[in-house]
């Protein structure tokens, strides 16, 4: 396995170029987008496909994003409508994925859609996978590079510790600067939807469109139909410790990770502390989440607490995954299969 070192502004040619063969060979690469590192594959492939399906240890059932490399790019695989059409002006590159009608003549993979009519699209801001998106000509799946269900990969470390022995590389261009995935919105409705919270505001997103978004379906409900968007299953950025929500003061043997000026009472017992943001930012919160929790969960601890954090903003998508990182793991959520 290569271990390519970038630099995120200027990505290297030499390294790129080996990428984009690995990707265009059928192999899967660790790729750095601005909000966690993907495990991409060619989307146009199912063979590529159902390679990350079986490194993630993922159900077949739970549709992978497709990264291209413009907005143009993504109109040759699906119909946008006009609220397609503003959201992708505002907010492309960057952390959006939006849920479209699949156009029949895309060559996006039947295994990548979880064989839905509809397709999962982004254009990222990181420049490195838009250029081997372009350099391979071909639509790059990319779920976050990670075992299902586990905490999602920020740095290039994280992926190869989770799934180095799958990969014919790993494009190293340090922390991701969002730090969680991207806001996915679905556009086949008369009101769009948001199906998971993201590196991109609810407010920012209903800001262009002008009107209440809509609010996808409860925790769970996605484990009875099955998922339309990556991220929607009950159970998943799951530590190996359990996680206790909304903790004003540590118990026993627990690990804290706090936000904000003021610790929850008794933090100077806790078996290890990190602090999100002192100053209460949530955007530096957001960038540092998994990788505070990968650091908390190597403790060792039993359970992680964590501090109320506000729900406006990033808020929305940290408490996201922080509830789902709580989610119970008991048969009816298979966390093998996340």
């Amino acid at each position: 396995m290569r271990r390519w070192k970038i630099d995120p502004k200027n990505p290297d040619g030499a390294c790129l170029n080996e990428a984009a063969e690995a990707l265009s060979t059928g192999q899967l690469v660790g790729v750095p987008t601005e909000t966690v590192y993907g495990l991409a594959a060619d989307a146009t492939s199912p063979e590529a496909c159902a390679k990350i399906f079986q490194a993630k240890g993922r159900p077949h059932f739970n549709p992978l994003i497709s990264h291209v490399e413009s907005a143009e790019a993504a109109r040759r695989h699906a119909v946008f409508n006009a609220d397609a059409d503003a959201l992708a002006q505002a907010f492309w590159p960057g952390p959006m994925t939006l849920v479209l009608p699949k156009r029949a003549e895309s060559a996006i993979c039947d295994l990548a859609t979880a064989g839905l009519a509809t397709v999962a699209l982004r254009v990222p801001a990181a420049r490195a996978m838009q250029m081997l998106a372009r350099q391979t000509g071909r639509p790059l799946a990319a779920p976050s590079a990670n075992r299902s269900g586990r905490i999602s990969a920020t740095t290039a470390q994280d992926v190869i510790d989770d799934l180095g022995p799958w990969l014919a590389g790993v494009l190293d261009a340090g922390p991701c600067p969002v730090g969680i995935e991207s806001t996915i919105v679905s556009c086949l409705e008369d009101t769009p939807c948001i199906l998971r919270p993201g590196g991109l505001s609810r407010e920012a997103i209903e800001n262009v469109l002008g009107r209440a978004c809509a609010v996808s379906a409860t925790p769970g409900a996605a484990e009875q139909a099955g998922p339309m968007a990556p991220g929607m299953l009950r159970s998943h950025y799951a530590p190996e410790a359990a996680v206790r929500l909304n903790a004003t003061e540590v118990q026993g043997g627990e690990a804290v990770l706090a936000f904000g000026p003021v610790p929850p009472a008794g933090a100077d017992r806790a078996i290890a502390f990190v602090n999100l943001s002192p100053d209460g930012d949530l955007v530096e919160a957001a960038a540092r989440l998994f990788c505070a929790l990968r650091e908390l969960d190597a403790t060792g601890a039993d359970r992680i607490c964590v501090q109320p954090i506000p729900e406006t903003g990033l808020g929305e998508a940290i408490n996201d995954r922080l509830r789902r990182a709580a989610a119970p793991r008991g048969p009816s959520v298979d966390r093998s299969l996340d």
